[in-house]
């Protein structure tokens, strides 16, 4: 990552009058989305602004808010006198960021069963994090249909689309896949563990095993309770 990608600008525009945030990385954008900030992606760039409508110590307060988180995590933070804070706000672990520990699990993995229990998480029929994500849609599309606009419907029904549609698609398939795992019972044939010993009937008993030390990827502690973002 370079050092460029570590530094932000949050400004008033002279122009338009809007509050924008440019510079970052991917996790610099999540941080200011979950600030408040709206992602704006133009062909030569993309940068952040604050929604419309919000009176001027709103929009104070969210940039500061966002200076402050981006500061917690290391970013280098250009703003206005307004936005300005020494404060650092305490960054928590994400409910997606928690998600995609499951790959790290994954990538992890020895046998089917343990890649089939990973999958469980997302697909369990009650309580699975794709139901979960099925509902939230519904959700969203009941509460947009309802706002009156000429076009809600089309939004919520869109929505709706998503969730009986493609996701009850994605569903099927992971599901599929996540039995057909817990019934093939097998070792990854290049992640067994390795019994770092000679076989028995092996006639040159200096022979040594030849694999490699295993390299783990860094797990991620969980969440905090109470404080998911």
């Amino acid at each position: 990552m370079s050092l460029a990608q570590r530094v932000l600008t949050i400004r008033r525009d002279p122009h338009s009058g809007e509050v924008l945030a440019h510079g970052g990385d991917p996790e610099a954008h999540s941080i200011l989305q979950r600030s408040g900030f709206v992602p704006v992606v133009r062909y030569h760039e993309t940068y952040h602004r604050l929604p419309t409508g919000l009176d001027q110590d709103e929009e104070i307060r969210l940039a500061t808010r966002a200076v402050s988180r981006l500061q917690a995590v290391g970013y280098d933070v250009t703003a206005d006198t307004a936005f300005a804070t020494e404060q650092h706000e305490p960054h928590y672990l994400t409910l997606g960021a928690q998600v995609a520990h499951l790959a790290v699990r994954i990538r992890e993995a020895e046998t089917t069963d343990e890649v089939a229990a990973t999958l469980t998480e997302l697909t369990a029929t009650h309580d699975g994090i794709l139901p979960a994500l099925a509902e939230v849609l519904n959700a969203t599309a009941d509460f947009v249909r309802d706002l009156g606009g000429p076009s809600d419907p089309y939004t919520a029904g869109g929505l709706r689309n998503l969730s009986e549609e493609q996701l009850r698609l994605i569903a099927f398939d992971l599901g599929s896949v996540r039995n057909k795992l817990a019934d093939r019972q097998a070792a990854h044939p290049h992640r067994a563990p390795c019994p770092q010993e000679v076989s028995a009937d092996e006639r040159e008993k200096s022979a040594s095993c030849p694999c490699p030390a295993p390299v783990r990827p860094a797990v991620l502690p969980p969440a905090p309770a109470g404080r998911r973002r």
